[in-house]
C-alpha cells in the first residue's frame, strides 16, 4: 500500500481528473491503483498466492505483432499473473512499473474510440 501511495502523488499532476485512486479494500482480500481510465492493477490474495490483474491499453507500436494479424490501437488488454505465496517487494514495484510505463507511453496510441 505504501507504494501504491507514493504512485498516487507522482502520478496526481500526470492523470485525468479524479484519478490516481487508491483501493484499499481488506474484505475482499484486494490492493490496487487506477492511474487513469483503461490503466490499473489490483493485488488479490487468493488461496493460491498473491495474483495481479492489470489492466491497459494496447499500443499500436508492438514489434512482435506478425503482419498476417490486425492490430488495433488503444484496444484494453488484461493481463492476470500469479505472484506466488510470498512475491518480494521487487516483485510487486515491478510490475506497478510496467503500469506506469504502458500509462506514460500511451502518447503514442493514435486513436481510442467507443465504436
Amino acid at each position: 500500500l505504501p507504494m501504491l501511495d507514493f504512485v498516487a502523488r507522482q502520478y496526481a499532476v500526470r492523470s485525468s481528473e479524479g484519478y490516481p485512486i487508491v483501493v484499499d479494500t481488506p474484505r475482499d482480500f484486494t490492493i490496487g491503483i487506477e492511474i487513469g481510465p483503461g490503466f490499473s492493477v489490483y493485488f488479490t490474495e487468493t488461496e493460491k498466492g498473491i495474483i495481479a490483474d492489470i489492466s491497459r491499453r494496447a499500443s499500436r507500436s508492438d514489434a512482435r505483432s506478425s503482419a498476417s494479424q490486425m492490430k488495433h490501437g488503444g484496444r484494453p488488454f488484461q493481463d492476470r499473473r500469479e505472484l506466488g505465496a510470498d512475491p518480494s517487494d521487487q516483485t510487486l514495484r515491478n510490475v506497478i512499473a510496467e503500469l506506469m510505463t504502458h500509462f506514460n507511453q500511451q502518447p503514442g496510441i493514435i486513436h481510442i474510440t467507443d465504436s
